[in-house]
């Protein structure tokens, strides 16, 4: 049977993570966080004082980096950075590197390569645009900026302890404007993506209809 690539792509809240590992789990396939990815960067470059500004400079820290982003583990040159890239520092960071050309051409790249076999659920912003246009399933997941700002606001690993959900639709507010308007790779649904609004949504409802998506899309063995 093939190995399927599965892209995921959505804005910040739209449960990406949440159903990507749980389906990653039940077919057996590798779970890829590429936001995670731009996290990491981001973390390094804070960390050796890179500034945001000097695109060359991120970009030479992107490409030789040593990034591990699988089995719920996110490390960059042997630091495991699986929380310390789960903050709202780190949230507005990400959104910086995501916006350099130079930085996305090198981990588009790399996300490539890991995924190239197949066997994979990779998430992000630009999977199913970008990364893997011919990916064998498309899905685009979305909430209303509500339904997203209470999620966010409730993960204490984003919000960085209780805050109010105003403040973090502010956030999600500013960081969407960001990634769909950035000129590298925006955030947007793709044509033949299956878009599904997960606002009120059980997660188990949603797992469910990723499920027979894949499903409809596997080839008879």
């Amino acid at each position: 049977m093939k190995n399927l690539i599965i892209a995921i792509d959505g804005p910040s809240g739209a449960g990406k993570g949440t159903i990507s590992r749980a389906l990653s789990e039940e077919l057996g396939y590798r779970h890829i966080d590429t936001g995670a990815m731009y996290r990491a960067i981001g973390w390094l470059a804070i960390h050796r004082g890179v500034p945001f500004d000097d695109e060359a400079a991120i970009t030479a820290l992107a490409s030789g980096a040593d990034i591990v982003v699988e089995g719920g583990v996110v490390a960059i040159d042997g630091h495991d950075v699986t929380r310390a890239i789960r903050t709202p520092e780190i949230d507005k960071t990400a959104a910086a590197v995501a916006r350099l050309p130079q930085v996305r051409a090198v981990l588009v790249a790399r996300q490539r390569e890991i995924g190239q076999s197949g066997g994979v659920v990779m998430e992000g912003r630009d999977i199913g645009t970008v990364v893997f246009p011919d990916a064998d399933v498309k899905i685009y997941l979305d909430a209303s900026e509500e339904e997203r700002a209470r999620r966010r606001a409730g993960d204490s690993a984003h919000s960085g302890g209780p805050v109010e959900q105003k403040a973090v639709a502010e956030a999600i507010r500013a960081r969407d404007l960001s990634d769909s308007t950035r000129k590298a790779s925006p955030l947007t649904l793709a044509p033949d993506a299956v878009h599904i609004d997960t606002t009120g949504m059980p997660i188990g409802e949603v797992v469910d209809r990723v499920r027979t998506l894949v499903k409809d899309r596997t080839p008879a063995s």
